[in-house]
């Protein structure tokens, strides 16, 4: 049976109230789903986020998985402007509201991943959080310099935008950082390189959750070529690299 409820999101204790008279937020969540939060904020890039959700979003069309609820999270409930200057409103504010469990957050690159954003404590906070109790953290791109600086990488292998690689690995020496690869999965971290090889690193994780059948159904549906055995990669467990 198919259980959906709506989460009533309502003012955490160190938030501030809403304003009186204003009706409380709900998102829309299957309680037998995955729970997937996107965090996104002003200069998000289109495609890192995009690309991982309409990936996620098409698990509710396959039979007999448990499927992925997803919707974005943010510091603030007003609208946040995308690099490419699609204005969105993000489902839920990690500071002015109740989340709900997440099993699962992305946090794709940004315009300020490399500067600005690496210095608010509150969004690094919230990473550092999630990632206790998360199943899987996922980063595209400069994503990856979030979660470094959030202290939940140590111990753990990664890669980044293929670009900023060689600032990736200065500004983070202690790092076992893969060049050369579209994504690097160790543990309950999957790093990938973004852009447009957002879709690759998502269908991965279709693939390692719910098997080959449904990742290339996904695929097809969506005009992509897919195909693991063909893409550059590491998984940590494996103890090899696939080229």
């Amino acid at each position: 049976m198919i259980l959906i409820f709506l989460f009533m999101v309502s003012s955490c204790d160190t938030a501030k109230d809403k304003p009186e008279g204003e009706s409380p937020r709900t998102v829309t969540l299957n309680a037998e789903y995955y729970n997937v939060a996107f965090l996104i904020m002003d200069g998000v890039y289109n495609t890192e986020l995009t690309a991982p959700f309409d990936i996620f979003h098409h698990t509710r069309f396959r039979d007999n998985i448990r499927a992925m609820n997803v919707f974005t999270v943010a510091k603030t409930s007003k609208p946040v402007t995308t690099f490419e200057g699609i204005r969105l409103i993000p489902d839920l504010s990690y500071l002015e509201d109740t989340l709900p469990r997440i099993d699962i957050l992305v946090v794709p690159s940004a315009e300020h991943h490399l500067n600005s954003d690496l210095e608010d404590r509150q969004m690094l906070n919230f990473v550092r959080q999630i990632s206790t109790s998360a199943e899987f953290i996922i980063s595209h791109c400069d994503g990856a310099f979030v979660l470094a600086e959030a202290g939940v990488l140590e111990g753990k292998e990664s890669t980044t935008f293929p670009a900023d690689i060689e600032l990736y690995k200065k500004r983070y020496p202690d790092l076992i950082v893969h060049d050369s690869v579209l994504f690097v999965h160790d543990g309950r971290f999957i790093t990938s390189a973004g852009g447009a090889k957002s879709f690759e690193a998502s269908l991965y994780l279709v693939e390692h959750l719910y098997g080959k059948k449904v990742a290339d159904e996904i695929a097809e549906g969506m005009v992509i070529n897919w195909d693991l055995q063909e893409i550059s990669y590491v998984r940590v467990d494996q103890k090899q690299e696939r080229n």
